[in-house]
């Protein structure tokens, strides 16, 4: 009983061992770097133990990408590798960064993984651009709001003359024309006055006479 409690104890013991050994590094220097686009950075990664290693490096868009997903990094005209001491490629040059530069690396001993470093590259801005972009915008707000203000004008006048149109339609003439047409005669006088006049046979006198 006790040789197999004393067994699972070394056991024990022998992977906790393998499991300290794969933990090779210790951390990543810096773990965040804001930069302008242009410029070059380092990163650093320092191993827990001072023996030759080779350090890889990868990058990933985010810290949660899974392993096989991230990118391993090789030297170009923008990468370069630089060694410390006995520890190869423990620096990770980065020239002229780019805004398609941002994202966080990793650095990789044997199976042991950094911590990350993130990297946030800035565009950088024309301060004369800006302002005139700013400007340009506000100007085509305010030149939205007139052509709105214009539009919903327009809309309500033609409203309103329909509406004057549809009551004339319906107004009531101001004079009465019933007759208008009927054509009365005159006699160079007044009609109603002058009709017992032109009614008396000529030479006839009246009874009075």
């Amino acid at each position: 009983m006790w040789w197999m409690l004393a067994g699972c104890c070394g056991l024990a013991l022998i992977n906790l061992s393998v499991a300290l050994n794969d933990a090779l590094v210790r951390s990543q220097k810096p773990r965040f770097i804001g930069v302008k686009t242009g410029r070059s950075v380092a990163i650093y990664c320092k191993p827990s133990k001072d023996q030759e290693y080779s350090v890889e490096w990868y990058k990933a868009d985010k810290y949660d990408v899974p392993e096989a997903d991230r990118k391993r990094l090789q030297p170009s005209s923008k990468v370069e590798f630089v060694n410390k001491t006995a520890l190869q490629n423990a620096y990770l040059y980065l020239l002229k960064i780019q805004p398609d530069d941002s994202g966080v690396y990793f650095c990789k001993i044997n199976k042991s993984w950094g911590p990350g470093t993130k990297l946030q590259a800035a565009i950088r801005v024309n301060q004369s651009k800006l302002l005139y972009r700013s400007n340009t915008k506000d100007g085509l707000i305010i030149f939205q709001g007139l052509l709105l203000a214009v539009c919903i004008a327009a809309v309500l006048l033609r409203k309103q003359k329909l509406l004057e149109k549809s009551d004339s339609l319906y107004e009531e003439p101001e004079t009465d024309h019933i007759y208008e047409g009927l054509a009365i005669e005159t006699c160079g006088g007044d009609l109603y006055e002058e009709l017992a006049v032109y009614s008396l046979a000529e030479g006839t006198e009246a009874p009075w006479e």
